[in-house]
């Protein structure tokens, strides 16, 4: 408990660090799915959910918080190519390496697949939770710009990460 609410508070100072910190137009995603990714890690760890499952929420909340910062630099006018990628970069950095350095990744009998089950989550979630905020994007401009359902901008992201945990939750189980 005591290592997760360590990650936790470093995760949180590194976001609200990142807000004062470093833009290309990008979408941010709402702040309800930032929440949802949020709660979504401290939940697994709550419970003692396997890190794959953890580092799916991880991964989107990483992905949400460097969407929400480009997004704010290029509003205050700090326009540069690979803004979006620079700012993931930041916020990967200062997640993985505490982690790291603390023992929560890297341990050689923590893997699957051969990767570390936390950084693997991490890459899944990231992949998966973009990938879903995109497609909400697409289906909405194919349906005149309205939503087919109310919170489907929130559904869309979140919806591969409940069933993604599902998956690895019963295949590291």
């Amino acid at each position: 408990m005591k290592k997760f609410l360590q990650s936790a508070g470093i995760v949180s100072a590194t976001a609200f660090a990142g807000e004062f910190l470093i833009t290309h137009k990008v979408e941010a995603f709402c702040p309800v799915c930032t929440v949802a990714a949020a709660g979504g890690v401290g939940f697994a760890r709550w419970l003692g959910i396997d890190d794959t499952v953890t580092g799916l929420w991880v991964g989107a909340l990483l992905a949400s918080i460097t969407m929400w910062t480009a997004n704010w630099l290029i509003k205050k006018n700090w326009k540069f190519t690979g803004i979006a990628w620079a700012c993931g970069l930041f916020y990967v950095l200062i997640t993985v390496v505490p982690l790291y350095y603390t023992g929560v990744m890297g341990h050689p009998w923590n893997q699957l697949f051969g990767i570390d089950k936390l950084a693997l989550g991490m890459i899944i979630g990231a992949i998966f939770f973009l990938t879903g905020g995109w497609l909400y994007k697409i289906v909405k401009t194919k349906n005149h710009n309205k939503a087919h359902f109310p919170f489907e901008k929130v559904v869309m992201p979140v919806a591969p990460l409940i069933i993604l945990s599902l998956v690895f939750y019963f295949l590291t189980k």
